[in-house]
């Protein structure tokens, strides 16, 4: 049920939503309210007892902590987490649906040799360490000033790893810098080592898929004289390897793109996550491949997603990864429910329960086709679940170190920061749209009128980003990564 004023998401929930602040005394789905409800929170529609479960998304979102009276705000002063360990579950039955192979919408992409099709053509610059890092800087500035308009970009993607670590933890920096390296939108990559750091250059290039090798290019700054004149040859020439690649039609199901929530609020379930999707059904469906991440936001909402796995081997791997996560967070003694954030709160999300169940809306209903562990490339055909954490810039870099040519990224409260990738910003609700237009790049609050249009509207969007349109983290120059930091610094 929905009015112009607020929202009944699920036939069995006990709570409403409100679309915009309600003043108290106001009746909302038929309920008086007993005091003011802002936007994006909850209203009880009905009373619970304390202890009760309270229903949201036609799912179980927390417990009361006391009464609720029908009309009462129901936020973090009277729900809570039932969330607690580890758990055993239960497979579905799902299957894979055939890809659709005709009627596929166009847009214009880089073909490369290995098959996989790019978004963009652009040079990167990747060091093994951040002692170097300020110098790739320097280098991708005096390379963009030298080529300007041959390729779409220069530039150069700095960490502070590559020294001082051990075991998983310097793995972990390697394989996603591999990944990136191996990126369809890297048409050239130059790899700038130090020479003494642990993440050697040689075994870094090894960790390179083989197929990609081809563009990459390296340099080892404590064995040459001039690093910067020796990197310009090295760039000078992939920028002519990269400049032969022209823009071709290509169907919806050559894309590989990464779905990303940050900022969220009460309202980012009923719009923008939504919006993506349906759009991640459509591109799975058409033999695409749309990836999911942020295990610790899925918390709460795992059963529903890990059910669609097409096999039992995916079901298995996905249900290991997920208790997994839960182990690294109970390892070090922190509860798995600790989230939401500050922000989340307070634009209404109360329990990890009610953020997670909005945001695997990301991933639609697609069937779950693939699990992929943390700097590994993600298959290409189906949905797939890709192993990082919540925080948005780690995530975000994995989704680009598995392939993703393009980061569909949902927002209620807004970030100017973007990725490796085109990072494109879908806002979930009309006030940040309007008010931040150099962040965002879609407005997904009039789905809330018209379902239909903002799917086709969406759609457009994306093709055309896809296609070479900037979005507004490109035209502010924000581009960066970050790599997850899991062990001991020596």
């Amino acid at each position: 049920m929905i009015s112009l004023s607020s929202i009944r998401i699920h036939a069995d929930d006990g709570v409403g939503v409100a679309l915009r602040d309600l003043p108290a005394g106001e009746t909302a789905l038929g309920v008086p309210l007993g005091v003011t409800i802002p936007r994006g929170h909850k209203f009880a529609l009905r009373a619970h007892r304390p202890g009760e479960v309270v229903i949201k998304y036609g799912q179980p979102i927390g417990v009361a902590t006391g009464a609720i009276a029908p009309g009462d705000h129901v936020h973090s002063h009277n729900l809570v987490t039932a969330l607690a360990g580890e758990l055993v579950y239960a497979p579905g039955a799902a299957t894979l649906a055939a890809a659709k192979a005709v009627d596929q919408p166009q847009w214009q992409g880089y073909r490369r040799a290995d098959g996989r099709v790019a978004t963009r053509n652009e040079i990167w610059i990747l060091p093994t360490v951040g002692c170097v890092a300020i110098t790739a800087e320097q280098i991708a500035r005096e390379a963009t000033a030298r080529h300007a308009g041959r390729v779409d970009g220069v530039h150069a993607f700095t960490h502070p790893h590559g020294c001082s670590q051990l075991g998983d933890d310097l793995t972990g920096t390697r394989a996603t810098l591999a990944g990136l390296a191996a990126n369809p939108n890297a048409a050239g990559v130059l790899l700038i080592g130090l020479g003494c750091e642990s993440n050697q250059l040689d075994a870094l290039l090894a960790s390179i898929p083989e197929a990609a090798r081809a563009k990459v290019r390296t340099l080892t700054s404590q064995a040459v004289g001039d690093e910067h004149a020796v990197a310009a040859g090295l760039i000078d020439e992939l920028v002519e390897q990269a400049t032969s690649a022209r823009r071709e039609p290509c169907p919806l199901s050559a894309l590989t793109v990464g779905l990303k929530c940050g900022g969220s609020d009460g309202l980012s379930g009923l719009t923008a996550n939504p919006l993506l999707g349906r759009f991640a059904d459509r591109l799975a469906a058409a033999g695409g491949t749309p990836v999911l991440t942020e295990i610790p936001e899925i918390f709460g909402a795992e059963q529903a997603l890990l059910a669609r796995a097409v096999d039992r081997q995916t079901f298995e791997a996905g249900a290991a990864l997920v208790n997994r996560f839960k182990r690294y967070f109970l390892d070090q003694g922190q509860p798995v429910s600790e989230n939401p954030s500050p922000g989340n709160i307070a634009g209404g999300i109360t329990t990890l329960e009610e953020k997670s169940l909005g945001a695997v809306q990301k991933a639609g209903q697609a069937p779950l086709t693939h699990v992929v562990d943390y700097g590994d490339p993600a298959p290409l055909g189906g949905l797939a679940l890709l192993e990082a954490p919540g925080n948005d810039a780690v995530s975000s870099t994995a989704l680009a170190a598995s392939g993703c040519t393009m980061i569909l990224f949902t927002t209620g409260r807004g970030t100017p920061l973007g990725f490796p990738v085109p990072t494109v910003k879908i806002a979930s609700n009309a006030a940040l749209a309007s008010g931040k237009p150099h962040w965002v790049d879609f407005d997904a609050s009039i789905a809330l009128e018209d379902r239909a249009t903002a799917d086709d509207r969406f759609l457009d969007t994306l093709l055309a980003i896809a296609s070479g349109a900037q979005t507004a983290a490109e035209r502010q120059g924000q581009r960066t990564i970050s790599i997850w930091k899991r062990g001991v610094t020596l």
